[in-house]
């Protein structure tokens, strides 16, 4: 029995640590269940009661941003009407400014009328006696050309009636001569002919009575002998008349070679005194074209000069009339831009005292020599104008200063707001960074504390910032 019953107990046991089991798992199952009904029912509820909490917090800021503009309303309309004032009495003022300004202008345009009127006068009338002096010259210049051109005509055809007088008379000797050398010859020949006629008879009759003996002997050689004789009388008269034509063309050749020499040298004579005249002739002829270039060169360089002058002295007035315009103009914009002390006081006195001021002197000590006693006085007409365009200067830094600063403090104040914003989401990125408003076991996870911006003075205070916690983290992690 007693081992039944141990059988029993020991076959019972398993199924029932079974079925304990099985049920303690329900019960943690719907444990489970119920808390996390319970913890989204938290959640839920807590949620409620943080936007109810948001909502008054937005409320309040909303009355309070409405209260303060309001307040910026009542403030702009201040100044609208102030401003308002302030436009109608600048453009009183401006108004007569314009009017005073208009005066002086106008009296300078008269006095700039005027000066380019006398200038203009000196201009024609320096230009009237160059032209003068140039007319003048030039109808002497021309006047002289004339004269020597007409000389050196007359010049020209005195040689060549010379030459043709010298000409004519050589060739009256020439005919004269050969007329004589003709008539010469004319004698010489009939006389020789005379002669040799009474010397043929002479020796005809002799040759008639050898020849007859002669015949007599010899018959046979006398044909021959006739026929060479013939042969020898053609080829003697011949020789005879070329040796005549000869001689006579040598004596013609010596004499006109003589009379060419002659002629020649006169010639040259003639030529070379010629020449020198036509060299000097020409030597004056260029000097007079160099004088005369020369003079128009200067006169010509004086015009374009003069021209020049006036032209830069016209463009640099117009410059000058040009940057007065456009400094009136800049002038008329700035005033809009200015402020009611710059209005009041547009010259502020030096901030320095007398001290800090015979300090910077003995700092920077400068010699006062004439030239700069020169210059300064030249520029002292132009001291307001520095003194106003070193206080923008001032105020352009000073300005580009405080947009350094106020550009430091916006990525601060933005870098503070990401961190906010990353605090009040829930997401993986914003689990995984350093998270302020993110506290497990009263501990942050951030190593080092948060650093207060630095505020300069007149800046706005920084937006005070909450930490929240939210209660489904502190429960999730408690249970």
């Amino acid at each position: 029995m007693f081992r039944v019953d141990g059988l029993k107990k020991q076959q019972i046991g398993p199924a029932l640590l079974g079925c304990i089991y099985s049920f303690i798992q329900d019960k943690l199952a719907k444990e489970e269940h119920n808390s996390a009904l319970n913890l989204n029912k938290i959640n839920t509820q807590w949620r409620t009661v943080l936007r109810e909490v948001k909502t008054r917090e937005l409320h309040k800021d909303i009355e309070i941003l409405s209260q303060t503009f309001e307040r910026v309303v009542d403030c702009k309309d201040s100044v609208i009407k102030s401003l308002a004032k302030d436009l109608s009495e600048a453009e009183e003022q401006y108004a007569h400014a314009l009017r005073g300004h208009l005066h002086s202008i106008d009296q300078l345009l008269a006095l700039q009328r005027r000066r380019l009127n006398l200038l203009e006068e000196s201009y024609n009338t320096e230009l009237e006696a160059l032209t003068k002096e140039f007319e003048t010259e030039r109808k002497t210049i021309i006047d002289q050309h004339e004269k020597e051109i007409h000389y050196l005509q007359d010049v020209f055809m005195a040689m060549e009636q010379n030459y043709i007088d010298a000409e004519y008379e050589s060739k009256l000797e020439f005919q004269s001569l050969w007329d004589d050398l003709k008539n010469k010859n004319l004698e010489e020949k009939h006389f020789l002919r005379l002669q040799l006629e009474n010397i043929v008879e002479d020796l005809w009759r002799r040759f008639q009575d050898a020849l007859k003996n002669y015949t007599d002997a010899t018959e046979d050689q006398k044909i021959a002998f006739e026929t060479l004789q013939v042969k020898d009388e053609k080829s003697s008269k011949e020789i005879e008349a070329q040796m005549k034509k000869i001689q006579r063309l040598q004596d013609s050749i010596m004499t006109l070679k003589s009379k060419i020499m002659v002629h020649s040298r006169e010639s040259e004579d003639q030529n070379q005194y010629i020449r020198k005249d036509k060299e000097l002739v020409l030597a004056q002829l260029r000097k007079l074209k160099a004088q005369r270039t020369q003079a128009r060169e200067l006169s010509q360089e004086n015009l374009v000069k003069l021209t020049m002058e006036s032209n830069a002295t016209l463009k640099a007035l117009r410059r000058i009339v040009d940057k007065g315009e456009k400094i009136l103009k800049l002038a008329e914009i700035c005033r809009k831009f200015e402020t009611e002390e710059e209005k009041v006081l547009p010259f502020y006195s030096s901030v320095l005292t007398p001290k800090e001021q015979e300090e910077i002197e003995e700092i920077y000590p400068e010699e006062l020599t004439e030239q700069l006693a020169k210059v300064i006085v030249n520029y002292t007409g132009m001291e307001n104008f520095w003194k106003r365009y070193n206080k923008v200067k001032l105020e352009q830094l000073s300005l580009q200063h405080r947009h350094v600063q106020l550009l430091e403090i916006n990525g601060k104040l933005r870098e503070m707001l990401k961190q906010y914003l990353d605090g009040i989401s829930v997401s993986d990125e914003v689990m995984s960074q350093l998270n302020p408003l993110f506290i497990v076991n009263h501990r942050s996870n951030l190593t080092q504390p948060l650093s207060t911006p630095t505020t300069q003075p007149g800046d706005k205070p920084p937006p005070t910032t909450y930490n929240i916690t939210e209660a489904a983290h502190v429960i999730s992690h408690i249970l």
